[in-house]
């Protein structure tokens, strides 16, 4: 009976071993230019911009390929580019009440680190994160196991962070699966 249930909690791990390491090694649907579909190298903050008003990320080369042309509107919808915060802002709660992941996520990002004239509120972040995670965002999973490890608007709690890491590893998010390596 011992020798059973040894045998069946080492299956256990090694069943789940097996799934997270035969799972996530594509990368993110978010990880491609949204015009010219080539992959954004890493850090994709130095290699491309988001667009507020579509939230897709496009590629430096796309973007410079835009300017060039002579057009100042979003790369990708052809939107005016906002001139300030406000505008932002604005156009980033009218995808979050359609209840964009990707949108809700970047609110929430933005609460937390007081971005866009909006007053720093870690708790309000932690709810967006959660939200945009149950909606389906993988930087949201991501987000929240950093949040859990470090202990920021959260308890610290390295189970939750390795949970989250986990399921964003799952889905091809390289930082978790790094972070999970690290905990």
């Amino acid at each position: 009976r011992k020798k059973h249930k040894k045998a069946c909690k080492q299956r256990a791990a090694e069943l789940k071993d097996e799934q997270l390491y035969s799972r996530g090694h594509e990368r993110l649907e978010g990880d491609y230019c949204s015009i010219c579909t080539l992959p954004i190298p890493f850090p994709m903050d130095g290699h491309s911009i988001f667009m507020a008003c579509c939230v897709k990320r496009v590629c430096n080369g796309c973007n410079l390929a835009t300017c060039k042309r002579g057009m100042s509107d979003c790369a990708f919808c052809r939107t005016p580019c906002p001139d300030n915060d406000a505008d932002v802002l604005a156009l980033i709660r009218a995808r979050v009440a359609k209840k964009d992941p990707v949108a809700v996520n970047f609110l929430g990002e933005k609460y937390f680190f007081g971005e866009l004239g909006l007053q720093r509120d870690v708790q309000k972040a932690i709810k967006l994160r959660t939200e945009a995670a149950e909606l389906g965002s993988v930087e949201a999973l991501f987000s929240l196991g950093d949040s859990y490890e470090l202990g920021e608007g959260v308890g610290q709690d390295e189970v939750k962070a390795a949970d989250f890491y986990e399921k964003a590893a799952m889905l091809g998010h390289v930082e978790s699966r790094n972070n999970l390596g690290c905990i």
